[in-house]
């Protein structure tokens, strides 16, 4: 039951990701284009737009538009996993919006592009540990978090999305199984 309802908040979080607008900018000129019954642009380049996530990813690689937003790289997770090692176990950092399914396109894509290059494989699992690293760190605040009674909605604050719901369900057991306890 936990771990449906885990993935249920994982996927709620991925889906909203997916059709979040974004912003873009043109890289040539191009009609509008119908995509899954969506008509987007014309585009002309060098103009910026909003579009879905999901869109932008088709329109890229079709080489019409290019993401204006930072994207998440192996130097910026190496700050946020700095960042959360130096922190105490009662602070979590804030993360990037969007951190984790961000996180979660950043690994596929590298895992793909490693196949055909020894230097993207080595980034690929530098990227990997990293990743590891940082969710092992909040892991552990956030069982920490929840395991101690108390006034916690200042330190829930830097919770993402995905997390909130962990925290939440692992106060809710904690809860319960102290209330059976004593």
């Amino acid at each position: 039951m936990a771990t449906e309802l885990s993935r249920s908040s994982i996927d709620n979080a991925d889906s909203a990701f997916k059709n979040k607008p974004i912003k873009v900018i043109a890289v040539r000129n191009s009609p509008a284009i119908e995509l899954a019954g969506l008509s987007l642009g014309p585009f002309e380049e060098g103009n910026e737009y909003d579009v879905r996530f999901w869109a932008a990813q088709e329109l890229e690689k079709a080489g019409i538009v290019r993401p204006r937003e930072e994207t998440l790289t192996a130097s910026r997770l190496y700050k946020i996993q700095w960042t959360e090692r130096i922190q105490s176990v009662s602070n979590l950092s804030s993360l990037p919006e969007d951190f984790y399914p961000r996180l979660r396109r950043l690994i596929e894509n590298l895992k793909i592009s490693s196949k055909s290059s020894p230097e993207q494989m080595r980034e690929y699992e530098y990227v990997l540990k990293l990743s590891k690293d940082i969710v092992s760190c909040r892991l552990k605040k956030i069982i920490s978090l929840a395991s101690t009674p108390g006034q916690k909605s200042q330190a829930t604050r830097n919770l993402t999305v995905e997390e909130l719901r962990l925290y939440e369900e692992l106060d809710r057991l904690i809860s319960e199984w102290r209330g059976a306890i004593i």
